[in-house]
């Protein structure tokens, strides 16, 4: 009984600090009566969950809100779609407004579950220090971010898959089992379906590391269940994700340059730190084999190969973080003496503890007020279109979700081409090739921002300066020297709301 009662306290307070962490964001969700979402791409898929709660059993394939007219074989999949659906019709009884509600709560819903897991899993492999696991996985900045309130996006659920993967492969070194092989074919499958991108990397080298054990007799089983999923996987979606049109390939990597999640980060920067503590300065050194035996090789080679993929991308940030925070607790187990251990272990902590400290600051409060005024502009806005729209790539899935209007631009890879198309209208200085532009898109109306952000993101895109005199300046600053065709029928303290009038 004491041991059960220890065991729930523990999932009691990883389930809260998993909690405060990931809805550290509360009132930048839940503001103005609404319900508001942190990304442009939570946007997007809500979109697709909005067809899909509407219209249960529809798999959507083509989406015909963002790069209009021509829309897009989008990369997403139907999984986190029916997750969303799903918790959405639980929800249903709670709230008015269900669907936006379980947008913003399935990916902290799903990080407890995986902290509950977690708990469970370290606790029957009974991982000595496995305490240093959880906390970081509940206080890394990160993985909050990952699994952030207001965000939902299929890298909480890929998280969680490829984390259960792992777990399973590790106690796979440990004993043979036909039911965590099982576990181990249905995650990896399961993670493929939900993306083909971040798991098909990091199974290559799990296959490739462990290839004499995945053909025993006992992960037959599991074998079997990773192909019946997939072929599910197939039968359900019946697509392939369409590649951009090589003619926008330098118009993608400048659009790359300008988006978080796939930039560069720096080896020398110090943001390491604030996701994984100082205790990331020890790891190459207490993980090397003379020192540290028990230590899996696979798990060494996806720290090493997901550390150099954060390099380039650093969307590869969740994934490095979650497998070094299953690493940490035979990092701390070199240390031997379990005072020295806790005491590092805590003073790592530190700058992680800045990064928080971070968010609180007067400036960042700031910048999140003035985020909150332009969310409650744009969506009141919004309620006017009626029609197809050209707005900046970044707020055009947000004004097509709360519209129900396509926008020409887009958040994705795919939507490169309206995003291109949306940079140079703002970029034009001659009236006749706006014109032709609104006419060729079918477009009704025109949402303009802050001119010099718009002209330096379309200068961005474009690998070409914006003149002073570009359609983004009139349209922000001197809306009365705009082409006749165009007029103004709404502003705000940010945006400018203007019809095309047809000729």
């Amino acid at each position: 009984m004491r041991r059960r009662l220890a065991f729930l306290a523990e999932i009691i307070f990883i389930s809260i600090l998993i909690l405060v962490t990931r809805c550290a964001n509360f009132g930048d969700v839940f503001f103005g009566g609404q319900i508001n979402l942190i990304d442009a791409d939570c946007y997007s898929r809500m979109t697709r969950a909005r067809i899909c709660f509407e219209h249960p059993g529809t798999i959507v394939r083509r989406h015909d809100f963002e790069n209009f007219p021509n829309g897009t074989s989008p990369h997403t999949t139907a999984p986190f779609d029916y997750l969303i659906v799903a918790l959405a019709a639980a929800l249903m009884p709670l709230s008015k407004n269900a669907l936006d509600l379980a947008g913003a709560i399935v990916s902290p819903l799903l990080s407890i579950a995986l902290g509950i897991f977690l708990c469970w899993w370290t606790r029957k492999m009974r991982l000595r220090f496995r305490w240093g696991s959880l906390i970081l996985y509940g206080a890394s900045p990160m993985l909050a971010h990952g699994f952030a309130l207001g965000r939902p996006d299929h890298q909480s659920l890929l998280i969680a898959l490829i984390t259960i993967a792992l777990c399973a492969e590790r106690t796979l070194t440990h004993e043979s089992s036909q039911s965590w092989s099982i576990v181990s074919g249905a995650s990896w499958a399961l993670a493929l379906w939900v993306s083909l991108y971040e798991p098909v990397v990091l199974l290559v080298i799990v296959v490739a590391f462990r290839a004499r054990d995945m053909m025993k007799r006992e992960r037959r089983m599991g074998w079997i269940v990773f192909a019946v999923v997939l072929a599910v996987a197939f039968i359900i979606e019946r697509r392939i994700p369409a590649w951009p049109n090589w003619e926008f390939g330098g118009a993608l990597r400048n659009w790359s340059a300008t988006v978080g999640e796939l930039a560069h980060v720096s080896l020398a920067s110090t943001i390491w730190f604030n996701w994984c503590g100082w205790l990331l300065l020890l790891a190459p050194i207490l993980l090397w084999p003379k020192w540290n035996r028990n230590t899996p090789l696979f798990l060494i080679a996806l720290l090493m190969t997901a550390f150099a993929l954060t390099i380039w991308q650093a969307r590869w940030s969740y994934f490095f973080l979650m497998i070094f925070a299953m690493l940490v607790p035979q990092i701390l187990s070199v240390l031997r003496n379990p005072l020295i251990a806790t005491t590092i272990f805590i003073v790592a902590l530190f700058p992680i503890a800045q990064s928080w400290d971070h968010l609180f600051a007067d400036e960042e409060l700031t910048r999140r007020a003035e985020n909150k005024i332009e969310q409650l502009e744009l969506r009141a806005m919004s309620s006017q279109i009626d029609g197809a729209f050209i707005a900046p790539w970044w707020f055009s899935p947000a004004l097509s979700y709360w519209s129900r209007r396509p926008g020409v631009g887009g958040s994705s890879h795919e939507s490169i081409g309206g995003i291109v198309e949306t940079a140079r209208f703002f970029e034009t200085r001659d009236a006749e090739e706006a014109r032709q532009i609104l006419d060729r898109d079918s477009v009704n109306w025109i949402i303009s921002y802050d001119a010099d952000r718009v002209a330096q993101n379309s200068a961005q895109i474009l690998g070409n300066p914006v003149p002073k005199n570009a359609l983004c300046y009139l349209l922000d600053r001197r809306a009365t020297e705009v082409p006749p065709f165009l007029r103004l029928i709404a502003q705000t303290g940010h945006f400018k709301l203007f019809r095309v009038e047809k000729s």
